[in-house]
């Protein structure tokens, strides 16, 4: 009975458009979330989007539509001559949410304690190693207002690490001070989704007020943000932003269209009616580009065992290590048809690894078009046959099918996924596909590494340097990960030769500083990946999105998107 009343209600918010609309005048943003956070511990999330865009900030940041690096809570920042000594100035009289001072202490905790903590396993360090030999930076205090960096060879990168964000020792300290009884620091177990907000302590334009699960988080005013408007009025301008949880993309377009909604990202399917709809709903669609970030799908190539235990089944480890193979699904992928299929021709197929609005991206590399025909052939070269019933079976006899997973809710991937899974169907193959929980992918990808082929994807930015999938021990080399930090360990695990030159190039190229050697080293990488394809790149879709025209101040970016600036941003009627 519950479920007939929401829908009913779900309709009568639909007609007229803006019938359900919310005060016009209210100085919040309201937005939509797929899911609960799963942390608000900045350093242990491995999610995104999550909080932290919102409640924390770094030394420095990146202007999305410039690209430039812009003072945060570092006023200033200067490279010795030798590239190898960068120190910043912090800002005077910065202080935390609680009001408490922040201090050159809380940097030096906050980058020496936990992001460089070897007992503290986070997506950020393997980003901090510098060079061939991996050396972390040294980093101390020089007086109360400067913080210096030390490092052993020139690094292009350093600058995105001073983005980081910065946490509060006069709270946290104790939590790495104190182990449990594995001798891990309590900090693992600490800012869980079960603390209360109160005791969230930030440095961002918002902190947390409230958060009901599966309902909505909303966030208020930090009244120690430091940032001021041109007049010296304090930011920023919006009083509250509210995220509802909204787990399914269809009933945030119904929330958008009733006015529930502030802005809404827009997926393909949603784009001609949106657009239709822009005076009468009084909103405004914008076009940011090609989105930052990749789609692919990726085979295990992982031929470790665990406990004695083959974590791939050899007989389909065997597939997914033979290069031709790859090819074969490859150039099995109509990516033209997912483009006009899945995303309605708002999107463009992906080649390389890096992202396509990037300066580093390698516009030669053609990537793998259409052509069946193509595909069979390289696996008829590899020993794969057919039989009478048109199945196709390796050289042994056995029958070519492996299961195919990504997260559940995904649309986009859902539909991508359903899509390979009837193109390699044309070449005999048969792909059992299933999407899953996201934290069932993720114990999958990251712990058990008891999985045969994903679709996923990263996020990206301009900057070409990561670490933690390029190098062959990082975090999120997932292809051939090697395990965790407290997982049982591996034996007979093989890392391919092009694999230790991607990681070799990678470490070339955040050695050199200037742009255009820089860019002729990444190209190589782009190069191998393209060859090897430990990922295959699929579809990168436009970065668009819907906002309300009541805000004043929105550059929708596809690298920062809507709210990136929303320090700044106003609504017109509190003008």
């Amino acid at each position: 009975m519950k479920r007939i009343f929401a829908i009913i209600l779900i309709i009568l918010c639909l007609f007229p458009l803006t019938a359900c609309a919310q005060k016009a005048n209210a100085n919040q943003v309201v937005l939509a979330v797929l899911s609960d956070p799963k942390t608000f511990n900045a350093v242990l999330s491995q999610e995104s989007p999550n909080i932290f865009g919102l409640t924390y900030e770094g030394l420095i940041t990146e202007n999305p539509i410039t690209g430039i690096k812009e003072p945060a809570l570092a006023e200033s920042w200067d490279i010795s001559d030798d590239k190898l000594t960068i120190t910043f100035t912090l800002k005077e009289r910065l202080k935390w949410s609680d009001g408490k001072p922040l201090t050159v202490d809380d940097v030096v905790f906050t980058y020496n304690d936990l992001y460089l903590n070897p007992k503290i396993p986070n997506n950020y360090r393997d980003s901090f190693r510098i060079g061939r030999q991996g050396t972390f930076p040294q980093i101390k205090k020089l007086d109360e207002r400067r913080i210096e960096f030390k490092i052993t060879e020139p690094f292009a990168p350093f600058l995105d690490n001073a983005g980081v964000p910065i946490l509060p020792a006069h709270i946290l300290r104790k939590n790495i001070e104190k182990k449990d009884k594995e001798g891990n620091p309590e900090f693992l177990t600490v800012w869980g989704t079960d603390t209360p907000v109160d005791k969230i302590i930030v440095n961002g334009p918002y902190k947390l007020k409230e958060y009901a699960t599966s309902q909505r988080i909303i966030f208020e005013k930090n009244p120690y943000y430091w940032k001021k408007d041109e007049k010296g009025n304090q930011l920023p301008n919006i009083e509250q932003v509210i995220w509802t949880i909204v787990e399914s993309p269809d009933t945030s377009l119904l929330q958008f269209r009733s006015g529930s909604l502030d802005s809404i990202s827009i997926t393909p399917d949603y784009f001609s009616l949106l657009k239709r709809e822009e005076e009468r709903g009084n909103f405004t669609v914008y076009n940011g580009g090609a989105a930052f970030g990749t789609n692919f799908m990726a085979f295990n190539l992982n031929q470790g065992k665990r406990d004695g235990k083959p974590l791939v089944d050899p007989i389909k480890s065997a597939w997914f290590n033979n290069l031709n193979f790859r090819k074969a699904i490859a150039y099995g992928m109509d990516r033209e048809r997912m483009v006009n299929n899945i995303y309605r021709g708002l999107g463009q197929p992906q080649n390389t690894q890096i992202s396509v609005q990037s300066p580093f991206y390698n516009k030669k590399i053609e990537g793998y078009h259409y052509n069946p025909e193509k595909a069979k052939e390289l696996l008829l070269k590899e020993g794969f046959k057919y039989n009478k019933a048109g199945e196709l079976l390796d050289a042994k006899g056995n029958k070519i099918r492996f299961s195919l997973i990504t997260n559940a809710g995904n649309k986009i991937r859902e539909a991508m996924g359903a899509q390979i899974k009837e193109d390699l169907r044309k070449l005999g193959i048969q792909i059992d596909f299933s999407p899953l929980a996201f934290n069932v992918l993720v114990d999958k990808l990251s712990d058990s590494l008891d999985w045969e082929a994903h679709i996923l994807g990263f996020t990206g930015g301009n900057e070409p340097h990561a670490p933690n999938i390029w190098y062959i021990d990082g975090n999120l080399h997932m292809f051939n990960q090697k395990p965790q930090p407290g997982a049982k360990p591996l034996t007979g695990q093989v890392f391919a030769d092009w694999e230790k030159q991607i990681e070799d190039l990678s470490v070339k190229g955040s050695q050199e500083l200037e742009l255009k050697k820089r860019k002729e080293i990444y190209d190589q990488t782009q190069t191998l990946v393209s060859e090897y394809l430990p990922f295959i790149y699929l579809v990168n879709g436009y970065s668009l999105a819907a906002v309300r025209n009541r805000f004043n101040g929105i550059q929708h970016s596809a690298l920062g998107g809507t709210f990136w600036n929303i320090d700044e941003i106003y609504v017109k009627d509190n003008e």
